[in-house]
């Protein structure tokens, strides 16, 4: 059997300061170095195994799926600040809750959201000043945010309690990417009060979702938002979800929701600025669907190209670029062996530009995926892969359809910097993305 290379704890600590920063070029060049696997000492007699290898992430995620949960960084840490919701849980619970909440997230559902979705983006892009220079992140960010608070709460929740609701999620990423990426501090965390004040956010984020909540309740109206879609879902008993339940779900929702979305559509206008000829082909597509007039159904099923390139915008830059796991029993895949309870972490980012998977893997070219993303399903996981495969892939590929036709429908797109630069939180995230809009005749 293969002996997994081993990266020493020394190395480890001598980049600690980087890694801290951007994990990603230590990562690369450990791959490099070392092969599509292996192992990183990381202290506390922790080893983390690094994959790049795309076999052995299908085999995990999906053939052999059954052996492998989630790793205490969501099971434990993540839930501390979000709750048990669907992307924390493990086990029958988590079977319980996908089974009941899949239909709400079901293609025919998510199309009477379709309008809101519009108006919500429509409105967010009236903050973009035409012929200046700006930071588009922060504009996508907050359209990403609003989209989803619409898609739940239609017009019930005040402006003041989404502000404070975005800043804690925003507020507790930080802090557990700390946690994270600086175990060695965790006794100073808890023992200074760092700890204790975010989580005390979480419980003000709690305290003004089920306010939200209640008050949807005592008013017996229905607005066919997911709220009231979720209010309704059963289990097999009959019985809905608890309060505390739901409200778990919808930070879920909030976190996981808005923050990759933000993400994929900055580094998708990026690339469009890079690469004006795709903002031509959009636009052409755009008006041989009717423009303006189109049925917004028919838009999102039928912008093949705005899909391409949003495909290949998330291969490139996968909001989601690690996906963990731990094996349950030994497990045996090809040459290597893993004893139980090894802490696996999947790059989709090294899987995504690996160059024995991927024609020229770091150049953008949407038509690789003229047939969509189906004949890449073994090597490509923006969504994660598997039973667990991100609930809300048709929510977020819907909006970010509209998003980007309805941007590319007014304005022209220019590049304002010289290389896309990334942030690696616990999502991808995009920095310095200064763009400058000119609008169309």
């Amino acid at each position: 059997m293969k002996e997994i290379p081993e990266v020493p704890l020394s190395k480890f600590i001598k980049h600690s300061l980087e890694i801290l920063k951007n994990p990603l070029p230590f990562h690369n060049t450990n791959f490099e170095e070392k092969g599509d696997v292996f192992k990183l000492n990381v202290g506390f007699n922790t080893k983390i195994y690094f994959c790049r290898d795309a076999a052995l992430a299908q085999y995990v995620l999906q053939k052999n799926q059954k052996n492998y949960v989630k790793s205490k960084i969501q099971t434990e840490d993540l839930v501390k600040y979000v709750g048990e919701g669907l992307l924390t849980s493990e086990g029958e619970k988590w079977k319980k809750q996908r089974k009941m909440m899949q239909p709400a997230f079901h293609k025919k559902q998510l199309e009477n959201l379709l309008s809101g979705m519009q108006d919500t983006i429509v409105s967010e892009f009236e903050n973009i000043k035409p012929d200046k220079t700006i930071d588009v992140f922060p504009i996508l960010n907050n359209l990403a945010f609003q989209t989803v608070v619409k898609s739940l709460f239609t017009k019930a929740a005040k402006t003041k309690d989404m502000e404070r609701l975005q800043f804690i999620t925003e507020a507790n990423q930080r802090m557990l990417v700390r946690e994270l990426r600086q175990p060695y501090l965790g006794w100073w965390f808890k023992i200074s009060g760092t700890l204790d004040k975010y989580l005390n956010l979480s419980k003000e984020a709690r305290t003004i979702l089920k306010r939200i909540v209640e008050e949807r309740k005592a008013s017996g109206k229905r607005y066919d938002d997911l709220l009231d879609m979720l209010l309704e879902t059963k289990y097999d008993d009959g019985k809905g979800m608890t309060e505390e339940q739901l409200i778990d779900e919808i930070l879920i929702i909030f976190t996981a929701g808005h923050e990759t979305t933000s993400n994929a559509l900055t580094f998708t206008f990026q690339l469009l600025a890079k690469h004006p000829e795709w903002q031509d082909k959009i636009y052409k597509e755009w008006l041989d669907l009717g423009g303006d007039d189109s049925d917004l159904m028919t838009r999102v099923s039928s912008s093949k190209v705005c899909q391409q390139v949003l495909e290949e915008s998330m291969r490139l830059y996968p909001p989601a670029y690690f996906i963990d796991r731990v094996n349950v029993e030994a497990d045996r895949f090809n040459d290597m062996v893993f004893e139980p309870g090894c802490n696996l972490l999947f790059s989709v980012y090294e899987i995504h530009r690996h160059p024995k998977l991927w024609d020229q893997p770091k150049v953008f070219m949407p038509e690789r995926f003229t047939q969509g993303s189906r004949p890449f399903s073994s090597q490509y996981f923006p969504f994660g892969a598997g039973p667990r495969k991100c609930i809300g892939n048709n929510f977020a590929m819907f909006e970010m359809i509209i998003a980007v036709t309805e941007l590319i429908s007014k304005f022209k797109i220019d590049a304002e910097f010289e290389d896309i630069d990334i942030t690696p939180l616990i999502t991808l995230k995009p920095k310095n993305a200064m763009l400058k809009f000119e609008k169309r005749n």
